[in-house]
Parts: C-alpha cells; sequence; structure tokens
C-alpha cells in the first residue's frame, strides 16, 4: 500500500521506493529507505508531515506516493 493511504500514528515499514534514480536517492538521503520505520504525523491538504529515523519530514503527496509501505 502507498504511503499516502497510512493513518496519522500509524508506524508502517517501508517495502519499495519507487521512482526514478534521483528521486530514490533524494528520499534516501532523507533516511526513507527500506526497512526503515515510517510514522505519519499529519496530513494537511495533501502534505504529510512523516517521523522517521527520530526526525520530522514534510513530504508532499507526488513524494510520498513513491513510498510503498
Amino acid at each position: 500500500m502507498l504511503l499516502t493511504m497510512a493513518r496519522p500514528g500509524e508506524e508502517n515499514t517501508i517495502k519499495k521506493i519507487t521512482g526514478k534514480d534521483d528521486t530514490r536517492r533524494f528520499l534516501a538521503t532523507l533516511g526513507f529507505v527500506e526497512g526503515e520505520a515510517v510514522t505519519v504525523i499529519s496530513e494537511l491538504t495533501g502534505n504529510m508531515i512523516l517521523n522517521i529515523k527520530n526526525s520530522r519530514i514534510a513530504l508532499d503527496r507526488s513524494m510520498a506516493n513513491r513510498i510503498i509501505i
């Protein structure tokens, strides 16, 4: 399932990152790698606030759709 379908407060594990190499590399620098736990903090107008590796990161919907949990 896509990360955008996750409920706030629910911890999930990243199974796969899709997209071009540049996109996957960018997400990896933010901590979004396979096997890492990610929690949705909130979602506002399509933008998501996520907790990963004890950091809060904001992603837009198009980037979050590339993360499969």
